[in-house]
């Protein structure tokens, strides 16, 4: 009991001494892309914060038409403004999408195809980490249920626009934490057992084998000439300035920003 207390207090020394090696490792892959976006649309979730404000705000930087779909309309619609303001794009636009109930998610696919016509890129960034236990408005595990559940309705909801519209894409962050899942049929809910940290690690894993899973399905469509240009691609996620924290950690996000940096502050 005292080795555990003591590696406890050592591990932000250790983190600390680590983080430059860390760090360039996480952040060895750099867009270097200088392709426009005018007349394409495109879906961020978890957009109002961290990769998903980035990402959308690139987006919009080359034209884009972006929706940024996102649980908390307020923090939504400022970030909005702050895109426009600096990237002179106007069409970015909020929507409300709670990952964590089905209703919402169908309401907002219902709605978007309402309005639009078009969808070339899909990005599902959203999602929760290291919750305490608890459950969706549909009574799934919080990690499985938004991270993987939550994108998997959505992208099935829009896939018909999203192959109408081809060229077009769907990027699923993920993170190298995919590789400590494992998918227990038995207690998918995590009602038998319970870990934050390793629920987080199972959906990972589950958006891993929902991308190849997606990949090979629209492969198969190959053969009549349909589907060829939707491209799916998982991305793994750097824990940075991210808030898929929904329940305070005290000393997980310091420990994250100290290896990865405050990118997303600049």
């Amino acid at each position: 009991m005292v080795w555990v207390l003591l590696l406890l207090l050592l591990l932000p020394f250790f983190l600390y001494i680590a983080a430059p090696k860390i760090r360039k490792m996480l952040s060895s892959g750099v867009c270097t892309s200088t392709v426009q976006l005018p007349g394409k649309v495109a879906v961020v979730t978890g957009a109002n914060t961290g990769i998903g404000k980035e990402t959308a705000k690139e987006l919009a930087q080359r034209g884009a038409r972006v929706y940024l779909a996102c649980r908390d309309i307020q923090k939504g619609e400022l970030v909005a403004r702050e895109i426009q303001t600096m990237t002179g794009n106007q069409q970015v636009l909020v929507r409300e999408l709670d990952l964590a109930d089905i209703k919402s998610i169908r309401a907002f696919a219902k709605d978007f195809l309402a309005e639009e016509k078009h969808l070339h890129i899909l990005i599902n960034n959203a999602g929760v980490m290291m919750c305490p236990y608890s459950k969706t408005a549909d009574g799934f595990e919080m990690h499985m249920g938004v991270n993987h559940l939550g994108h998997f309705l959505l992208t099935h909801l829009l896939l018909e626009k999203l192959k109408e519209s081809a060229p077009s894409r769907v990027v699923n962050v993920s993170s190298l934490a995919h590789h400590l899942g494992r998918i227990h049929f038995h207690n998918l809910q995590g009602e038998k057992f319970y870990n934050a940290g390793l629920a987080y690690c199972h959906s990972k894993l589950a958006n891993i084998l929902f991308t190849q899973e997606l990949a090979r399905r629209l492969k198969g469509r190959l053969r009549r000439n349909e589907y060829r240009d939707i491209s799916q691609w998982e991305v793994a996620k750097s824990h940075r300035n991210t808030f898929c924290f929904r329940e305070p950690i005290p000393w997980i996000k310091p420990a994250f920003m100290t290896i990865t940096g405050y990118y997303f502050s600049k």
